[in-house]
């Protein structure tokens, strides 16, 4: 062999062995080193947030008994009542028809009344004198006092439909009076506005609705999914919107037994008593949220959320732990309770496993990268 030959050869081994010791080196560098985590104990509460308001425990809402004309309204909204407290008049306007045809029951009523008259008249003379029964006399004494008692009935019927009480100067029909103690809440008509009487047709016209203030409630809505986990009688808390930095403890008292369906999934009505303090006053409507704690498990082994993989095929959690440098094996896991950010493990890794965070790779590893 020639020494050219040699040359050459010497000169293809060294980049040969050159080239090795590159692709080595290169091979080294593109392990990925990703940080770890270890599992750690700590409380988990999972809860659930309900959206509703606040209402009053007792509103009722007070309407006319006849039909009329509001005359005059006394107090405001907002205004303090007692049970039995002036709120308003209401002024008859009677209707012609129906006062005309009651004035035709008197008349008919007198009527037939004097003609009783007469023939009790008539008869009792007779039977002073022995002409005519007992029995009969009886019969005819009757007759007159039923007379006495329409001709009555019928001037009563009259007077109402006229003025709105039989009573001469009784104003139980007209005054409209509050029934409970509590907060004029609203007052929905004005003076000179037409009212209803409520009836087995019609509701009626609502004068003035009232509540007591010092008794309210939560009413919200929850998931299908996480009605099943309440039960009555839970500690919970409610933030009212208006109202900030604050938090009314309340007490779980009712779950609707049947849902509603709205946009798509079923929700089920709760509510709670709600414990008020002297400092703040709540208004009736405001909403509100409760947080409700469905489940707490105090010092279990938990990791992250963010660490769990999910299985292509059986969509099974899973982790990958650290077996050595730059290696890892796959642990299948059981989870427990959730509070969205931390998850209780009950089987599949230990408190001393390294946990890779597989979207966090080393720092020397990300300037590579980039």
């Amino acid at each position: 062999m020639s020494k050219r030959a040699k040359i050459i050869l010497i000169i293809i081994a060294i980049g040969f062995i050159v080239a090795l010791i590159w692709f080595g080196k290169k091979n080294k560098k593109s392990i990925i080193e990703y940080e770890t985590e270890t599992p750690f104990k700590t409380t988990i509460v999972k809860k659930t947030v309900a959206t509703g308001k606040v209402t009053p425990l007792e509103e009722i809402e007070i309407k006319p008994q006849i039909t009329g004309i509001i005359d005059k309204i006394y107090l405001l909204e907002g205004s303090q009542v007692k049970k039995g407290d002036l709120i308003a008049t209401v002024r008859v306007v009677p209707n012609e028809q129906s006062l005309i045809s009651a004035k035709g029951r008197v008349n008919n009523a007198e009527i037939r009344l004097n003609n009783a008259k007469i023939q009790y008249d008539r008869n009792k003379n007779l039977f002073d004198k022995g002409v005519i029964a007992k029995q009969a006399f009886e019969q005819i004494e009757l007759t007159y006092d039923q007379a006495k008692q329409d001709l009555k009935n019928a001037q009563n019927d009259y007077l109402i439909i006229k003025r709105g009480s039989a009573v001469s100067g009784s104003a139980a029909n007209t005054s409209i009076i509050a029934q409970i103690s509590g907060t004029i809440l609203e007052i929905p008509v004005k003076e000179g506005d037409q009212v209803i009487q409520s009836n087995n047709f019609n509701a009626g016209t609502t004068i003035a609705s009232i509540a007591d203030m010092n008794k309210m409630i939560f009413e919200g809505k929850v998931d299908e999914s996480e009605v099943g986990k309440l039960v009555k009688g839970t500690d919970i808390d409610v933030s009212i919107g208006a109202i900030e930095g604050k938090k009314f403890p309340a007490k779980l008292n009712f779950i609707a037994p049947k849902g509603t369906e709205e946009q798509g999934a079923v929700q089920f009505k709760i509510k709670a008593d709600v414990s008020l303090d002297d400092k703040n006053f709540i208004r009736a409507g405001y909403s509100a949220n409760a947080d409700i704690v469905l489940e707490k498990k105090d010092s279990v082994l938990s990791i992250k959320e963010a660490l769990l993989k999910f299985d292509n095929k059986t969509e099974e959690p899973y982790v990958e732990v650290k077996t050595g440098e730059g290696t890892f094996e796959k642990r299948t896991l059981k989870l427990g309770t959730s509070d969205g950010v931390n998850v209780e493990v009950l089987d599949g890794v230990i408190a001393t496993d390294e946990i890779k965070i597989w979207n966090k790779a080393s720092k020397g590893d990300e300037k590579k990268e980039n």
